[in-house]
C-alpha cells in the first residue's frame, strides 16, 4: 500500500513538474514581472513592466483594460517619439520590455487618481494567450528603479 502511494505521489509530482517545464506544443509561455505605475499628477498615468515568454511561440499584446482608466492605450517609442500602436511583438523565448522612455502603457481618462502604495488592477490580453490580470503598484511620482526597467 505504501508503495503504490509513493508511486502515485512520484507520478503525481512528474506531472506537475511537466506542466510547469518548458512549451512542447508550440505556444506561448508568459509571465508578467517588474510592473509599476508611478504616482499620476494629471489625469494620464503611465504603466511600466516585462512581459516574458518562455515558450517556444511569438505572441503579442494587443491590448489593454483597467477599473482606473476610461482606456489604457499601448505606446512605442521609436526615435524619441510616442505613438499609439495596436499591439507589441513578444518574442519566443525573449521578453517584451515597457519602461520608461520606452515602449509603455497610457493609462487615460483616468477615474481616480491612484496614490502611492496602492495596487492598480490590469488586465493584458494577446493574439493567441489568454488574458493576464496584474496587480500593478503604485510608485512615487519620480520613481526609477534601480535593475530592470
Amino acid at each position: 500500500m505504501r508503495r503504490r502511494a509513493a508511486a502515485a505521489l512520484a507520478l503525481a509530482g512528474a506531472l506537475a513538474l511537466t506542466a510547469c517545464g518548458g512549451s512542447d506544443d508550440g505556444s506561448a509561455r508568459l509571465s508578467v514581472g517588474a510592473a509599476y505605475m508611478p504616482q499620476p499628477v494629471s489625469d494620464l498615468a503611465a504603466g511600466f513592466l516585462t512581459i516574458t515568454n518562455d515558450g517556444d511561440a511569438a505572441d503579442r499584446l494587443t491590448s489593454v483594460s483597467s477599473d482606473v482608466a476610461g482606456q489604457v492605450t499601448v505606446h512605442e517609442t521609436v526615435d524619441g517619439s510616442m505613438r499609439e500602436v495596436e499591439s507589441l511583438d513578444i518574442p519566443a523565448h525573449g521578453s517584451l520590455v515597457l519602461e520608461s522612455g520606452g515602449n509603455h502603457l497610457m493609462f487615460e481618462q483616468l477615474k481616480r487618481k491612484p496614490k502611492q502604495g496602492q495596487k492598480v488592477s490590469v488586465e493584458l490580453r494577446f493574439a493567441h494567450s489568454d488574458p493576464v490580470t496584474v496587480e500593478v503598484p503604485v510608485k512615487p511620482a519620480t520613481y526609477r528603479p534601480t535593475t530592470g526597467h
